[in-house]
């Protein structure tokens, strides 16, 4: 009570101070968030236009699932921003010409897209607008799912028809002139023949041209562009990973062992794996892998043991033989003939809409649809070609009158399969596949050939509990020795030696040795995290721990990074001037002597292929001398590989044409196919792009 009544008196304050806690509490939100929206709900911002973060996660989703389940998140993620990133820049462009996909475009286009797909089809196989409006008005009535997936279609289509629209007005002002086609012809058929004096670079030492840091961080502004880079950071590792050890794998072979006999439980005796019976209930309750019940031929066992499962008898077990990080026991439970390849005629009949006959079936339906047509071609064989092109819903077949010529065993779904393999020539059923009831005869079979039938128990090698634990406690040894002193003398004092890894860029994800790991990836662009930092992160199998070893923020390329780019072309700029200063004289000769060169000659040359032999590709040289007549000679040219300077001998320019067309049809194929990535590269690189990707992914 003494204490109820101290929380009346004081009211008033605590009211006050919950007040004060929710206002700071709101605006903390508020300024975070900007008052609403925000850094929080945008992935990015592309000219001032928001990418959400909810529907970028719904695409992501979605991608991913249709990439299939070995893709990588981040694989996805950079799909749907190259996609959505594309999309904004080009929509902008639609909206500043005022560009619009009219219905008669986007029909057009449907009908295109559209027309090989039977649901939309009419009898005689062309496309239907009225098969659509039907698909259309079904699927919005009963499936509302399908029906947002057609409408996420249409807008897509419509997208597509907006780009190429805009595309086409582009390419149609990029037709290649008159004036171009000549231009490349003279590129093309202009020779001249040349002497010339080439005193190349390497003339002059290395050690005798010095290159200061001053002057390459000069270059680099100079050169700003060429040198701009994202973010990047430098890391270095070691791991620990939780291997099983020797004892561990031992003790893993002893206990697969133990699985051969009975053993005995509440005084029953269980058969262990030499004289069960049940092999798919022992496998099943047994080994980390199903038992599947197949039939296997030699080529498809693993060589390792293909060939001592095939020399067993029924009944005998191999093993325990290890694979990788298992251990194995195989009992070879059946043999057999059976061929390789089958031939069979079928027709399909679909659960659900089959789009050859229009006509709507539930599981019932078409199993009794199904049994109808065996029992005719039962009665009447030849009726089995005619049924097939206006029963079957399998496209791919019916072409060949249901017909698929000899396929390998494992080519079709196991219930077709089997009954296409271990049926005899003539035999004739209904199986149901997950794509429906078929109807099957079979046509032939080749080379028949011995199978077996296994029963494989698998057991995966585990670390045990003491193996773990004895990993964790290096690793964390290693941390704290790493964070209290040196992280390299720790490391090697544990026999290990760091892994660096450079150029890290904000979105990548995999890293060498390590495999996708986004943790690390944040953690080192983090705000808070500092060069010289060392944390330990769980992976997969183990433990890593790293240290953040450079950051660099997006900007100029860092001096060490430049350098190996920037020191060749100052060191060559210097050489340059040096062969320029030590050159005497006025006539090739002259100059050839006074530098210990000789004067060469080279006919044919042209400006489309401009290679000057013993020298390589030199446009610069190569134009500079299209611009001087015979006799003259150019000044000192600072080529790709040396000074040169040249005296044109001959022009043979070629005769002119009537017409350049045909030159000018070239040059437009030329540069037709990279317009596409060309108009969306420029217009990325002239946006103002907010990437805010890396706090969500």
């Amino acid at each position: 009570m003494a204490i109820l009544n101290s929380i009346r008196k004081r009211g008033i304050f605590l009211i006050l101070i919950i007040a004060m806690a929710l206002f700071a509490f709101i605006l903390s939100d508020v300024l975070t968030r900007g008052g609403g929206g925000g850094m929080e709900d945008t992935v990015a911002t592309v000219n001032g236009i928001d990418i959400p973060r909810q529907e970028f996660a719904e695409q992501v989703d979605a991608t991913q699932r249709s990439l299939g389940p070995n893709s990588s998140s981040n694989q996805a993620v950079n799909m749907v921003w190259e996609r959505e990133l594309r999309r904004v820049l080009i929509e902008e462009q639609y909206e500043k010409l005022g560009l619009t996909a009219g219905t008669d475009q986007l029909n057009n286009a449907l009908g295109t897209y559209l027309a090989n797909n039977p649901t939309f089809q009419d009898a005689t196989g062309q496309f239907s607008e009225i098969r659509m409006q039907e698909y259309v008005a079904d699927i919005k009535a009963n499936n509302p799912a399908a029906y947002q997936q057609w409408l996420d279609y249409v807008k897509n289509t419509k997208e597509t028809v907006l780009q190429n629209t805009y595309l086409n007005m582009l390419r149609g002002g990029l037709i290649s002139t008159n004036a171009d086609g000549e231009q490349a012809y003279r590129f093309e058929n202009d020779k001249i023949n040349i002497e010339y004096v080439h005193i190349p670079y390497t003339s002059i030492d290395d050690s005798e041209v010095t290159v200061t840091d001053e002057e390459i961080t000069a270059y680099i502004k100079d050169h700003s562009k060429e040198f701009e880079v994202d973010p990047m950071v430098d890391i270095q590792y070691i791991s620990f990973g939780e291997e099983p050890s020797e004892e561990d794998i031992a003790e893993a072979r002893t206990n697969i062992e133990a699985l051969l006999n009975d053993r005995y439980e509440y005084n029953d005796t269980i058969p262990g794996f030499a004289k069960t019976t049940d092999y798919a209930e022992f496998v099943n309750s047994n080994s980390d892998n199903n038992f599947n019940d197949q039939w296997w031929f030699k080529k498809d066992i693993p060589a390792s043991i293909s060939d001592t499962v095939y020399g067993m008898n029924v009944g005998e077990i191999y093993g325990p033989y290890k694979v990788e990080n298992t251990w194995n026991l195989t009992k070879l439970i059946d043999t057999k003939q059976m061929p390789d390849s089958a031939k069979v005629r079928h027709i399909l009949i679909p659960t659900g809409l089959n789009p050859t006959d229009s006509i709507s079936r539930t599981d019932e339906q078409a199993k009794k649809t199904a049994d109808s047509i065996l029992d005719i071609i039962k009665r009447t064989p030849a009726k089995f070609k005619e049924l097939v092109p206006a029963m079957s819903s399998d496209v791919a077949s019916i072409k060949d009158d249901g017909v698929y010529d000899y396929f390998a065993f494992n080519a079709m779904v196991p219930e077709f399969r089997d009954f296409a393999f271990e049926k005899n020539i003539g035999d004739k059923g209904v199986v149901k596949t997950r794509f429906g009831y078929h109807v099957i005869e079979v046509l032939g079979q080749k080379n028949m050939q011995k199978v077996v039938k296994v029963a494989t128990v698998t057991k995966e090698i585990e670390a045990s509990e003491k193996t773990l634990n004895e990993v964790f406690s290096k690793a964390t040894t290693v941390e704290i020795a790493a964070q209290k002193g040196d992280f390299t003398t720790a490391a090697q004092e544990q026999g290990m030696s760091l892994k660096p890894v450079n150029r890290i860029g904000e979105m990548d994800s995999d890293i060498p040795g390590i495999g996708p790991n986004r943790t690390i990836v944040n953690w080192a662009f983090n705000e808070e995290t500092e060069v010289g930092d060392i944390k330990r992160f769980n992976v997969s199998n183990g433990y890593v721990i790293a240290q953040l070893t450079r950051k660099n923020p997006k900007g100029l390329m860092s001096l060490a990074e430049a350098s190996p780019v920037v020191t060749p072309i100052l060191r060559n700029k210097k050489k340059a001037e040096k062969i320029r200063a030590m050159a005497t004289g006025t006539t090739l000769q002259e100059i050839a002597a006074s530098t210990g060169v000789t004067v060469q000659t080279a006919d044919a040359v042209n400006m489309a292929n401009p290679t000057i032999p013993g020298a390589g590709n030199e446009p610069k040289v190569v134009g500079a001398a299209f611009g001087k007549a015979a006799g003259e000679s150019t000044g000192f040219i600072d080529g790709k590989t040396g000074v040169f300077k040249v005296k044109v001998l001959a022009v043979n320019k070629a005769p002119d044409l009537d017409n350049y067309a045909s030159w000018a049809t070239q040059v437009n194929a030329q540069i037709a196919p990279g317009i596409n990535n060309a108009v969306y590269n420029a217009l990325k690189n002239a946006a103002e792009i907010e990437d805010n990707r890396s706090l969500f992914y």
